[in-house]
């Protein structure tokens, strides 16, 4: 995805949401296969300074706090080289203030030297609601403030503003940075000025920053209702709910969203894991050693549906509250992105039926509360395989190891590929049923005139895109 590392410089008064802009950031650019990481020097000075006594140690007439924050910032660079050029890095992120103009030629110089890309993220708020509800959110649990009231760290912090202040440079678009490739987010995304965008990464920097929003909401998860295929032990497939899977529609009694993404198994489509491990062996072993990267054979993996997801990704970070029904394999990619999960760890996240997953961003995470709907259904989670055979190897996700009689289906649309629509049997796809189950309850809680069409509902769209599937936007 980069031709070159990247390093994302922050730019930014203390408290203007730099440390959160650089962790969403971090966790977006993994989750899409980016190896990212977070270096923070407000780290590496409480390293060097293990006891933070006030605001004075921020001003600029003081020449030896000055000295040790130079060379923290030094030192910092020096652990992203590392990570960039030994650890197989991609884009570093310096979270730092990085307010005056010193400060950045010395990260320009740096990467000069390194033949790194620079792209800035400016963060500049001068709303003193959201600057103090940042202090009260944040900077009171900061390892600066142990055991200090609130009033006392509030008015620490503000002086430490002020110090900055003094000597603050900002990006200058129209003269001295013109040529520097940046973003600056204004007032928390009331506004943005872009400038001079190099390549791809770059733009999905620029995409992500401008989608995400600090605003209070709640996601909410869960699985469809029980079907009979999960009954039965099978994979995908387009069956029925079960009784128990039709009274879990009826516990959602509010429905505010509803977003269908499903996992396709290619030639594996409505079998059971026994079924597979005796039809097609091979698959079956294939499939423990990477289950991330994995594809049935004609089906996808979960990181193609992970890329697949994206659109959804950005459309939850706009929305407010919103309710999301979805597959178990969905169901992980949702929850790996917002709980910061690897790919090794993705596949085996516990999302089990007839559960809702509260999900509340908070400063620096996610908050997780778990709401059980008190019914029963089927346990379908595999554990982590505890020991992995010997390496297999195949061509591609079309040319099994075993079983001769698979077949081909195009896993997305292309030219002389043929569309799927969305009645064939066996697709893979949310069956039209489930959607006419979710919406005959949503008929029954919330009446509608008998002249509109099936699901004309706020918040409930059915959309159909070229391969046949259905999309929430």
């Amino acid at each position: 995805m980069t031709n070159s590392p990247t390093v994302i410089v922050l730019i930014g008064l203390p408290a203007r949401g730099k440390t959160y802009i650089s962790k969403k950031l971090t966790r977006y650019l993994n989750w899409i296969g980016v190896p990212t990481k977070v270096f923070n020097l407000g780290v590496y000075r409480r390293e060097a300074v293990q006891s933070y006594k006030s605001f004075d140690f921020f001003r600029h007439d003081n020449e030896e706090a000055m000295k040790i924050r130079k060379q923290c910032a030094i030192v910092a660079l020096q652990d992203v080289k590392s990570y960039l050029n030994e650890e197989g890095g991609q884009i570093a992120v310096f979270d730092a203030t990085n307010t005056t103009r010193e400060r950045r030629n010395l990260i320009l110089s740096f990467a000069k030297e390194n033949a790194y890309k620079v792209f800035f993220v400016e963060s500049l708020c001068n709303d003193p609601e959201v600057i103090a509800a940042n202090i009260l959110d944040v900077k009171v649990s900061s390892p600066d403030y142990p055991e200090r009231g609130r009033e006392s760290v509030m008015e620490d912090f503000l002086k430490r503003i002020e110090c900055y202040k003094v000597t603050y440079q900002p990006l200058d678009p129209d003269d001295h940075d013109k040529d520097l490739s940046f973003i600056q987010v204004i007032n928390v995304g009331q506004r943005f000025l872009v400038n001079h965008v190099q390549d791809y990464i770059q733009s999905k920097i620029v995409y992500y920053l401008m989608n995400i929003h600090v605003q209070k909401h709640s996601i909410y998860l869960c699985r469809h209702g029980e079907s009979q295929h999960n009954v039965q032990g099978c994979i995908g497939g387009d069956s029925e709910l079960s009784s128990r899977g039709k009274e879990h529609l009826c516990c959602l009694c509010i429905v505010i969203f509803l977003c269908v993404f499903v996992l396709y198994q290619g030639i594996c489509e409505e079998m059971t894991y026994e079924k597979i491990k005796e039809t097609h062996p091979d698959e079956y072993f294939l499939r423990d050693q990477d289950k991330y990267h994995y594809r049935y054979p004609g089906g996808e993996s979960y990181q193609d549906l992970v890329q697949r997801l994206e659109p959804v990704i950005m459309e939850l970070e706009r929305q407010g509250n919103v309710l999301v029904i979805c597959h178990q394999a969905v169901m992980r990619c949702l929850l790996a992105y917002f709980l910061d999960k690897s790919a090794d760890d993705l596949p085996y996240l516990k999302c089990p039926l007839h559960v809702v997953l509260k999900l509340t961003p908070v400063a620096y995470g996610c908050k997780v509360d778990i709401f059980d709907l008190k019914v029963e259904a089927v346990n379908t989670h595999r554990d982590r395989p505890l020991a992995v055979p010997p390496t297999l190897l195949r061509r591609n996700s079309f040319t099994p190891l075993s079983s001769q009689d698979q077949v081909k289906r195009p896993r997305l649309f292309s030219v002389g590929n043929p569309p799927r629509l969305a009645s064939v049997p066996g697709r893979g796809h949310l069956s039209d049923r489930w959607i006419a189950a979710a919406v005959t309850t949503f008929d029954h809680l919330h009446p509608r005139p008998a002249s509109l069409p099936s699901f004309d509902y706020p918040g409930v769209t059915r959309c159909q895109d070229g391969d046949g599937r259905l999309h929430p936007f």
